[in-house]
């Protein structure tokens, strides 16, 4: 819609594929709109900057003081000028705002037949859910094709920011947010969290991972089949780092905000209330589903439940990969 128009007006609003020196490549059907709205808006502060410093150094240079020259007031109304710097930039600010707006509603209204896929913002990961159920740490999609993400956060706030597609959007906790692109070159493109989240904040990237059609369709198929053949040890270290244990659970006895997986399986672990409990399966799989229930001594209980988010496989598979991870 506004981009036609702003083809037929301007010519290609589509920037070299390389990108630019403000911008990476443009890598959705969105980019070109937000650029060029960008550099016009850019262009014009220039403009009006070159102008303005221009003209002052000229009147400070003309109007200078001088020996033997007395100053004189020779200011008087314009009615012209005033009229032509009140209404120049009016003009200006309506062509941008009706540019701005166009484009806002248009990235805030996803096509009706996009791919959803389901997103989730937690400290510090990111997990995106496919239709069939399948989650994994990196987004996948088909190229030109719509994609409607839905966002949530499980903790704090988060902001989901993908520079090559021009899109961001905040993640908020207790809200569901939407944000939608088409993808327009195949290729693997960086996601990155645009809102202070606490410690890793920084480390809290994944990738998009654009497939032709015919791929995206054979990832799916094979990703799942992958996860159901997996040894339960191999699944559990792959759920480790998909699911966003790593980010509190290290494996190496090192304290992150949850105690370390390494060699408490099999141990006594004092808990919170002052007691203490075996680390066995049963405890390891209450904690997954109800992780306020016993709380480790000396750490805040902050994990959230995984109810409903993991199979009965899947915690299995984390339970041995656990059990892997001795003294």
């Amino acid at each position: 819609m506004v981009s036609n128009l702003l083809a037929h007006l301007f010519g290609s609003v589509r920037m070299a594929s390389e990108g630019s020196f403000w911008f990476p490549p443009q890598v959705s059907t969105l980019a070109g709109e937000i650029d060029w709205l960008f550099n016009f808006i850019m262009w014009i502060c220039v403009f009006f900057l070159v102008l303005t410093m221009g003209l002052m150094v000229a009147f400070v240079w003309t109007y200078r003081r001088r020996p033997g020259v007395e100053a004189e007031k020779t200011a008087t109304h314009h009615t012209s000028l005033e009229l032509t710097w009140t209404i120049l930039p009016s003009i200006l600010l309506v062509v941008i705002f009706y540019f701005g707006v166009n484009g806002f509603i248009e990235q805030y209204n996803p096509p009706r037949n996009a791919r959803q896929v389901q997103v989730t913002g937690q400290k510090w990961k990111w997990l995106f859910q496919y239709p069939n159920g399948l989650i994994d740490g990196d987004l996948h999609v088909p190229v030109d094709e719509a994609v409607d993400l839905t966002l949530r956060s499980e903790d704090v706030l988060h902001s989901l920011f993908i520079p090559a597609f021009r899109t961001k959007m905040d993640v908020v906790p207790g809200r569901y947010r939407h944000m939608w692109f088409k993808a327009t070159e195949v290729g693997t493109y960086q996601i990155f969290c645009a809102e202070y989240c606490g410690q890793n904040h920084s480390g809290m990237l994944s990738s998009v991972i654009v497939h032709t059609a015919a791929d995206y369709e054979k990832w799916l198929k094979s990703r799942e089949e992958e996860l159901l053949n997996k040894d339960p040890k191999e699944l559990g270290a792959e759920l480790y780092k998909t699911r966003g244990c790593q980010q509190c659970h290290s494996t190496d006895g090192t304290r992150g905000i949850g105690p370390s997986f390494k060699g408490i399986y099999g141990h006594q672990q004092p808990l919170a209330d002052g007691t203490t409990v075996l680390v066995d399966e049963n405890y390891i799989h209450e904690s997954i589903l109800e992780p306020q229930a016993k709380v480790v001594q000396g750490f805040a209980p902050v994990m959230p439940t995984f109810k409903g988010k993991l199979k009965d496989k899947e915690i299995a598979g984390i339970i041995e990969f656990i059990k892997s991870l001795k003294d």
